[in-house]
């Protein structure tokens, strides 16, 4: 609704300046002059000790010498009180002894129906409260001793305690005058399904009332004393004034100390929100008695950027908080996000409490991890991914979560998130299993003929003779993966149809695995449909423009068929072929360094099958290649190295 600009003269001219800050403030009497409207104290937007925010009362306006916060009685009520401008200024005309501008009649005769609900509410409240003191809430006095509620908490959250008897308050609301149509639509009363009777809803329970944002009481909650009875917790009846999916337990005064603290806690239950605030930490919500719903989290966003999920440490509470993620993911943009901080085993936030305070609630804050770290474990934990059907399944589940995602960069950058995850799961390995917390273990044993385990090779391995960097194996693999990596940057549709190739494929030199690594982060992306796009990220990520780089090193002639405009059916091929050539022959030094490694002591058939089965493979991975062209150079170095190995019966310790 619009306001004229009359309305906020009149705001700035009928409410004090200094009236509204003393209230946050402790005036520095020494600097301040009350007469002339000049005053000085503390500032409350930052940590001082000295007087540095200054109000000029005359015009309206204050100013921080430390910090710069400026602004008049409204931004100063929006921001201390962490309010939406309609609040502010509803909060304002109320001390102004102002009616905000008439709006619509229908809307007029809404609000006019939910003040009257809102009363009777609000008249349960009182009465519910007074009886706590009374004869028949021993049991709840008692009860409330136990989870060790102060006298001023009890208080500070008006609980109350609802007599056993069956219409108590009914009796005492009519007594008051509140017509019998509003006292069932607020649901404090209900009305039976068997015998049409009149019931007191919350009877017998220790109630919680529930307020709005603005402080408006809209409904209660009630924990039963009696063991056998239906619900343990029960909420207040959907109605004109209660919509418990867009309201929160203590929203208000969190929001509001949320604003100080710049955080948000968002806890399971009354309790829980009870005993943080009790502990110091008065930033704390709770959904009520329902999974968070989309309302809910807008809510808390209007509070917070980041509200920290801290949901009990049990599988009830992990259930929660993954369900959390399906709705909170359409909703996220820049800025807005969740953190999840899953309690200990067996605990809730009011067990951390009691048993190390505020400080180990605190320590257990600072660990909140993002949401995309849940996802993740979610789609991942306990799962096997040892076959390609598994890997795919995965990977389609992960599309289908990032295209929830509506905004761009957003969705951008959970891809990149996700995409770095799988990297550090899978690896190079094809057999994996989760863990969920990213970290992988492989069965089997290192490479063997039939195998799928490949290992890279050890530093001895690469600093051996095989891994020479001026000529021999190296120099042909560094060739090989050059040739690999510069066609798969000019056929970037066939880079991601091998995407999961290249991902398992061992890289023997490390400046050339980075560019493989960017090439999978941002080429092969969903999210970057754009080849050339994908380039630009991925030059940037590098720092160095890889096609030069790759270019550059001339051990071999790019193979024409993964240059630039040749056919895509001889393209894939070749790269497929380069590919497995690779793979092989990271394989056999794998196997060659084992060997090497083992023939130290006394001898072992199985040695001489080794170094015959790598010598073979080697061989047979060198044989073909789209061209037929036949191995040579640094191939028949390698060959005659494994051959020599064998005719010298190297493995017999001589003497």
């Amino acid at each position: 609704m619009a306001l004229p600009p009359s309305f906020f003269d009149e705001i700035r001219a009928r409410v004090s300046l200094s009236d509204i800050v003393g209230r946050k403030v402790t005036w520095d009497q020494r600097k301040s002059n009350p007469g002339k409207g000049d005053m000085w104290a503390p500032c409350p937007f930052h940590q001082e000790k000295t007087a540095s925010f200054h109000v000029d009362d005359r015009k309206g306006f204050y100013y921080c010498f430390g910090c710069h916060a400026k602004g008049d009685v409204i931004k100063f009520v929006r921001e201390t009180d962490n309010l939406e401008f309609m609040d502010a200024m509803e909060m304002l005309a109320g001390e102004a002894g102002l009616t905000m501008p008439a709006r619509d009649p229908m809307a007029a005769k809404k609000a006019e129906a939910l003040a009257g609900l809102s009363d009777v509410v609000e008249a349960t409240i009182k009465f519910y409260r007074a009886q706590l003191s009374g004869g028949q809430a021993a049991e709840a006095r008692a009860y409330l001793d136990r989870r060790g509620l102060r006298p001023e908490t009890l208080d500070r959250f008006e609980i109350g305690y609802a007599p056993t008897g069956r219409t108590v308050l009914l009796e005492h609301l009519k007594a008051k005058g509140l017509p019998l149509d509003l006292i069932l639509g607020s649901g404090m009363v209900a009305r039976s399904d068997r015998n049409d009777d009149l019931y007191d809803r919350f009877a017998g329970r220790i109630v919680f009332p529930i307020r709005d944002g603005r402080g408006r009481a809209i409904s209660l909650g009630g924990r039963a004393m009696d063991p056998n009875a239906r619900a343990k917790y029960l909420n207040g009846p959907e109605t004109e004034l209660f919509d418990k999916g867009n309201a929160l337990y203590n929203h208000g005064p969190a929001r509001e100390a949320a604003g100080k603290a710049s955080a948000l806690i968002v806890a399971e239950g009354y309790m829980d929100v009870i005993a943080l605030t009790q502990a110091g930490l008065g930033h704390a919500v709770a959904p009520l008695g329902t999974a968070i719903t989309e309302g809910q989290l807008r809510l808390m966003w209007r509070v917070a950027d980041e509200p920290v999920i801290a949901l009990d440490g049990d599988a009830a509470g992990i259930r929660a908080a993954r369900r959390l993620i399906d709705i909170a993911l359409p909703l996220l943009v820049p800025g807005k996000t969740l953190r999840f901080c899953l309690m200990p085993e067996g605990q809730d936030p009011d067990d951390v409490v009691k048993s190390g305070g505020a400080g180990a609630m605190t320590a257990l804050l600072d660990t909140a991890r993002p949401m995309v770290d849940l996802l993740w474990e979610r789609e991942t934990e306990g799962k096997i991914f040892d076959s390609p059907e598994r890997r795919a399944a995965l990977d389609a589940q992960l599309r289908r979560l990032l295209g929830t995602i509506t905004d761009p960069s957003i969705k951008s950058h959970y891809g990149a998130a996700l995409r770095e995850k799988r990297q550090a799961l899978f690896g190079s390995g094809s057999a994996a299993r989760s863990d969920g917390g990213g970290r992988r273990s492989f069965g089997g044993t290192p490479w063997r003929s039939g195998s799928q385990q490949i290992v890279q090779p050890s530093h001895a391995a690469r600093t051996s003779f095989l891994a020479r960097a001026d000529d021999g194996p190296q120099a042909e693999t560094r060739a090989r993966e050059c040739a690999i990596l510069t066609g798969c940057l000019n056929h970037p549709e066939l880079a991601r149809k091998l995407e999961a190739e290249l991902e398992r494929m061992p890289m023997l030199c490390g400046d050339l695995e980075q560019i493989r690594d960017a090439l999978l982060y941002h080429l092969l992306s969903p999210l970057h449909a754009d080849a050339t796009a994908a380039y630009a990220a991925m030059e940037q990520r590098l720092g160095f423009d890889p096609i030069s780089q790759l270019t550059a090193i001339r051990l071999v002639s790019l193979p024409p068929h993964l240059q630039r405009g040749a056919d895509a059916p001889l393209a894939e091929r070749a790269l497929r072929e380069e590919i497995a050539k690779q793979v092989a022959v990271a394989g056999i030094l794998a196997e060659v360094r084992d060997a090497e490694e083992d023939l130290q002591g006394v001898a072992d058939e199985g040695l001489t099958w080794r170094l015959q089965q790598a010598n073979l493979a080697r061989d047979r991975a060198m044989r073909g290649s789209v061209e037929n062209d036949a191995a040579e150079g640094g191939e028949q170095e390698l060959s005659d190295h494994l051959s020599r190995l064998i005719a010298e019966e190297v493995w017999i310790k001589k003497s």
